[in-house]
């Protein structure tokens, strides 16, 4: 037996009353919602009584999704869900049916208008609010931030600028040592060659025509006033003046001095001052000096007065000479500081002991490439230069320097020369063939030596000197050996002709005594 269902129960009318026109009205009380029943038919609808008002405008359908939506966006944190039954009812309502209606709503004058305004939810509003605010602080914190820094100054190392600080440097005392003794074995730390050895160090001034023309260095050797120094500092000068370092008072007072002699072959050179009680320095022997063994350099370079620099023996035995005369010196290497303004000052052995006259000269002639290297110095050895200096200071010069009385330009640089200046001229120079491996070119004859009265002439050649082939300054050096002032010398000699060939000749003349100091 089929089942039919059951049609439900007419609602029972009861009376409606009109709502008043100023007093809103009570909601209508919440149906539930139920479940659609299986039905052959739609029930149907109560007749709605004709009196009542028209309702206001309902809201715009929306879409179940939206519902969910807007029910979980607007549903306060702390509110129990809502209740799934009216969910339910809304998910199995048929396609087509009309949506529930909601309970009426309360009407104000500007109620039209707050419906068709745009609803924000509350949370997008609180976020806004919240980012506003982070804003806000971030501005005002980045122009306290300026304003601080204007007014107190920016930060270094712990403080600004400005701020108070106070710092407490101590100072202290050199603890009392007597540097000027020797340990027991005698030797001398650098402070006591300072102070031991600088009083017998001096300070030299050339002049010329009264102006100042150069300063170099000197070595006290004596009580009395005697000085050894260079040459080359007391070279084209008409008067000297004398610095002493000993601690007087007249330290930065100049003193007269006078020319006792001097050698230009050895760079070599003795003064005296009328001034009596001074420090002479000791001498040491250069030859026990040991490869790497410590020195001191005292001078004053560059006018920097009284000055020590330090170093070591660097090499040993070096034959260095001059560039102005080519003769050799035996020499000490060291990298001690040499410079101009030292020439003529002492190099000490840490015995307090001098070993070495210091010379820049000899340091400028040492060039390899024409490039002068640092940390390269040269001082003669003292016993080289001692030998010297007693002829100087016996008898005002060398003994046994003879002269020719030529200048000359030695083989290679003369040839080179030659061809500079025929090029010059739009020429070219042949080398003769007599020529292509010895002699000297002469450029100047002193007008007081007896080769001037031979037919030897300035721009001529010197092959030969005493039977040995002559191109250099050691060969020419070499072939006078022995001989004194008044001994004959015989020379082969050439002339160029304007053909380009060789006119050869010999002449013969006396060597002269040397006692300028020139030669």
């Amino acid at each position: 037996m089929e089942d039919f269902p059951q049609t439900p129960a007419e609602p029972t009318e009861e009376p409606v009353s009109l709502p008043d026109p100023v007093q809103s009205e009570a909601p209508a009380p919440e149906l539930p919602l139920q479940p659609p029943q299986e039905q052959t038919a739609s029930p149907a609808l109560p007749e709605q009584p004709e009196a009542v008002p028209a309702e206001p405008e309902a809201a715009p359908q929306k879409t179940i999704a939206q519902i969910l939506e807007d029910f979980v966006s607007e549903a306060p944190p702390q509110e129990e869900p809502a209740d799934m039954t009216e969910i339910d009812s809304m998910l199995a309502r048929e396609p087509g049916a009309p949506p529930p209606q909601a309970p009426a709503e309360e009407h104000t004058p500007f109620s039209g208008y707050e419906e068709a305004a745009e609803e924000i939810p509350p949370r997008h509003t609180a976020l806004r609010v919240l980012a506003f605010l982070f804003a806000f602080l971030v501005l005002a914190f980045a122009v306290f931030c300026i304003i601080w820094d204007l007014k107190k100054g920016t930060s270094s190392g712990g403080y600004r600028a400005g701020d108070s600080v106070h710092v407490e440097i101590v100072q202290q005392a050199h603890p009392a040592s007597d540097a000027a003794e020797a340990d027991e074995n005698g030797r001398y730390t650098t402070e006591g060659i300072a102070e031991c050895i600088m009083p017998s160090i001096v300070e030299i001034y050339t002049y010329t025509d009264g102006k100042m023309a150069g300063s170099g260095s000197g070595i006290i050797l004596s009580e009395d006033g005697y000085i050894a120094t260079n040459a080359h500092v007391v070279a084209d000068a008409d008067a000297y003046a004398v610095r002493f370092f000993n601690g007087s008072e007249d330290d930065d007072k100049q003193v007269d001095a006078a020319l006792i002699g001097h050698d230009t072959k050895t760079d070599l050179a003795v003064i005296k001052v009328a001034v009596s009680g001074l420090k002479p320095a000791t001498f040491g022997d250069s030859d026990q000096m040991k490869l790497g063994e410590a020195v001191c350099a005292l001078g004053n370079p560059a006018g920097l007065s009284g000055s020590i620099s330090t170093g070591i023996i660097s090499g040993k035995n070096r034959k260095v000479r001059a560039s102005s005369n080519n003769f050799e010196m035996e020499c000490f290497q060291t990298d001690a500081a040499i410079s101009p303004g030292n020439s003529g000052g002492a190099l000490v052995n840490m015995y307090g002991q001098v070993i070495g006259i210091t010379s820049s000269k000899y340091a400028a002639s040492v060039m390899f490439g024409g490039t002068a290297y640092e940390g390269l110095g040269f001082a003669i050895t003292v016993n080289e230069a001692l030998p010297i200096l007693k002829e100087l200071l016996e008898q005002g010069y060398v003994s046994g320097r003879v002269r020719v009385g030529i200048s000359f330009i030695e083989h290679d640089n003369a040839i080179a020369e030659l061809r500079a200046q025929a090029e010059a001229e739009g020429k070219t120079f042949i080398v003769p063939k007599e020529l292509e491996k010895i002699g000297v070119y002469v450029k100047t004859v002193d007008p007081d030596s007896d080769i001037n009265n031979t037919i030897f002439e300035p721009g001529d050649w010197i092959l030969t000197m005493n039977g040995y082939e002559v191109t250099d300054y050691d060969s020419l050096s070499g072939a006078l050996s022995g001989c004194v002032g008044g001994d004959s010398v015989h020379c082969r000699c050439g002339k160029i002709q304007e053909d380009g060939t060789l006119k050869t000749y010999e002449i013969d003349f006396r060597l002269l005594e040397d006692q300028s100091g020139e030669y």
